[in-house]
């Protein structure tokens, strides 16, 4: 297959930018959100503004922070068009670069020719290929975060995190990382990176800051629905099962309860062996499954996480390989997008037995990876034959340019 890889990739390339082209249902819905909504930050409107073209379920807001009103803003200043192809073509780049920094920091050898061999299959997983259509900008956030993360310069790696963290909050869980590893100046500069775009809207749009920090915050209605299908988080998946929203209670706190203890155990393994991307994808897994919501197309962080699952100093452990399998079930079989087409509406929670459970999919594989790095990770650790590689303190990072 690594012969062919080339190959491969210019055609699948070739197939999504053709679908670009020609595709009429190719909306990119999020994307004109980003680009039609920015330029409402200079009139005040910005979080009553709707784009209502093509959502006749939901018209959909602006979500974010004031200061990422202000990125998007240039995409506002091209035709459609021309902000539609440079989104597509940017995204494609950033998965290319998404892969090969996970395989590089794993030392996976034929490194460009497996880049570009999975590059070229994860176009068409649903993650990415729901991304893709939606003009979302999951792949720019997880290629920025994977670069920056691991870099051994405190401030690359804070400002990296801190800067996404400003553009959408989600990335804000990288933190865990830095203090997993005691990477503290990084910490520091992440919030300093933080908070200076929030220092920023609150200079170019003060109210609306205002409004966004301390009313909107939190109002996980105004991102969409939260028992809809596509919503792959525990909050998600927890309220399709019972039946109703979950929010805050107790039923979701223990879910949480169990993430938290998996994702110790699994930083911590993943610490002593010296196993940067595995520390970084459980951290990003972790956010994905307790945040609010996390649409399926959030779950890009499949990719990489596959990659270490494939290819990482674990691999030869069983239930890592039951993993992988699961994964790429899970996102190469559109399920969440069937699920989407068999539910009633997205606004309805009660949902036929099969439908809730099918739609634990991204949620019950997460949670399975945090264990198999654990378990994978740990008994590796145990192996004396490891033992000389794994010697220096488990606090210590291993950066990607270090590895």
């Amino acid at each position: 297959m690594l012969a062919v890889a080339p190959w491969l990739l210019v055609l699948s390339l070739l197939g999504q930018l053709t679908m670009v082209a020609f595709q009429t249902q190719m909306t990119m819905i999020d994307l004109m959100v980003y680009r039609n909504g920015s330029p409402e930050i200079f009139t005040g409107l910005l979080y009553e503004w709707r784009l209502s073209e093509f959502s006749d379920k939901f018209a959909l807001p602006f979500t974010y922070p004031p200061f990422s009103a202000f990125v998007f803003l240039p995409l506002s200043w091209v035709p459609w068009g021309v902000a539609r192809w440079f989104w597509q073509i940017l995204c494609l780049a950033c998965l290319y670069w998404l892969i090969r920094t996970a395989l590089k920091m794993i030392d996976a050898e034929h490194l460009s020719r497996r880049a570009m061999l999975w590059t070229a299959l994860a176009i068409w997983v649903e993650p990415v290929r729901t991304t893709l259509n939606y003009g979302q900008i999951n792949l720019l956030l997880a290629a920025v975060l994977l670069a920056t993360m691991a870099s051994s310069r405190p401030w690359v790696a804070g400002f990296g995190v801190g800067l996404t963290a400003g553009i959408k909050l989600t990335p804000a869980v990288s933190g865990v990382y830095f203090l997993g590893t005691r990477r503290f100046a990084a910490a520091v500069w992440s919030v300093v990176a933080f908070a200076l775009t929030v220092g920023f809207g609150f200079l170019i749009a003060p109210q609306l800051s205002k409004e966004y920090w301390f009313h909107l915050l939190g109002d996980a209605s105004r991102v969409g629905p939260v028992g809809s299908s596509i919503n792959q988080s525990l909050r998600g998946a927890l309220s399709r099962t019972v039946g109703y929203d979950v929010q805050t209670g107790p039923i979701y706190l223990v879910a949480v309860a169990v993430a938290v203890v998996l994702l110790v155990w699994a930083l911590r393994e993943a610490l002593r062996a010296q196993e940067t991307l595995a520390a970084i994808v459980v951290v990003q897994v972790f956010g994905l499954l307790v945040s609010p919501i996390s649409w399926s197309h959030h779950w890009v962080w499949a990719v990489p996480a596959l990659m270490w699952l494939l290819y990482g100093s674990a691999n030869r452990n069983r239930l890592v390989n039951a993993t992988a399998i699961v994964w790429v079930l899970a996102i190469g079989s559109f399920l969440i997008s069937f699920l989407l087409i068999w539910q009633d509406s997205i606004w309805t929670i009660p949902r036929p037995w099969w439908e809730s459970l099918l739609g634990w999919v991204y949620p019950a594989a997460g949670v399975l990876t945090l264990v198999a790095v654990a378990v994978g990770l740990r008994a590796r650790n145990a192996d004396p034959r490891t033992a000389e590689e794994t010697s220096s303190p488990a606090s210590e990072p291993q950066p990607a340019d270090r590895r």
